[in-house]
């Protein structure tokens, strides 16, 4: 901690290790077995679980960058095991949105300058590539991967084991298991690469396929398709994954 400043009231746990010219404030708890970098900050309200590495010129805990905010108190948290590399920022929440968090889960690697706006709810096992940004109030389910450079549009819904690919200007909702890229935005088929990668088996990416088959090769429109779809396939955790997903989405998912 040499060269750093670490508010004596800040919480550290055991076998941390913060290297010189790092800013700590007082109301940041970091867990045990954690590293961070040279030239991190780690504003108020901050809340870093075991196992984390933070490499330099990382944010955590700034302000949220949004002209409702009066200065209440609002927090980030982060879980463990968790991965911010050179110059990303995580913003903390917002009174106004009712939520009062933002929220990055459990083993995931935020690339570097990688900004996650106020509110925001990232899953666990995410990958966010270098230069990627969710505007506040984004939601990104468990296993979802951001290409770099890949933009997020606020209120928008990342599903479960999805990928967006680079550079893309996500304006819809991303359904779970699919890839979604290009500009304009659109589907661009199954993510069959990173399901096998998770031990998802023939025919569960078959039936994931079939699925978004009906949904978006048959001419129909999103809400007859989900009714063909509830009909004519066997009740799955992977059919109702999807129906429930665009059934909630409010901006309507990827054309």
């Amino acid at each position: 901690m040499e060269y750093s400043f670490v508010h004596p009231g800040a919480k550290i746990g055991k076998n941390t290790v913060i290297e010189p010219f790092c800013y700590i404030a007082e109301n940041v708890e970091i867990g045990d077995n954690c590293h961070i970098g040279p030239h991190a900050t780690i504003f108020d309200y901050a809340r870093i679980g075991d196992g984390c590495k933070v490499f330099p010129g990382a944010v955590i805990g700034a302000e949220p960058q949004d002209l409702k905010f009066n200065g209440e108190v609002t927090y980030v948290e982060i879980g463990c095991n968790t991965t911010i590399r050179e110059c990303a920022t995580i913003n903390r929440g917002t009174a106004a949105s009712g939520k009062f968090v933002t929220k990055v889960g459990s083993n995931c690697l935020i690339m570097s300058y990688v900004h996650i706006a106020h509110d925001c709810s990232v899953g666990n096992n995410c990958i966010f590539s270098s230069y990627a940004a969710v505007a506040g109030e984004t939601d990104v389910d468990d296993w979802a991967i951001l290409g770099g450079g890949a933009l997020c549009h606020q209120f928008s819904r990342i599903g479960a084991h999805s990928m967006v690919g680079g550079a893309s200007a996500v304006n819809k909702d991303v359904p779970p298991y699919v890839i979604a890229a290009r500009n304009p935005f659109s589907f661009e088929g199954i993510n069959i690469v990173g399901l096998r990668r998770r031990g998802f088996n023939n025919a569960a990416i078959e039936e994931i396929r079939e699925i978004y088959r009906v949904i978006y090769d048959e001419g129909e429109n999103v809400s007859d398709a989900c009714r063909r779809v509830e009909s004519a396939f066997p009740d799955s955790d992977y059919k109702r994954n999807i129906l429930n997903f665009i059934q909630a989405s409010k901006r309507g998912i990827v054309k």
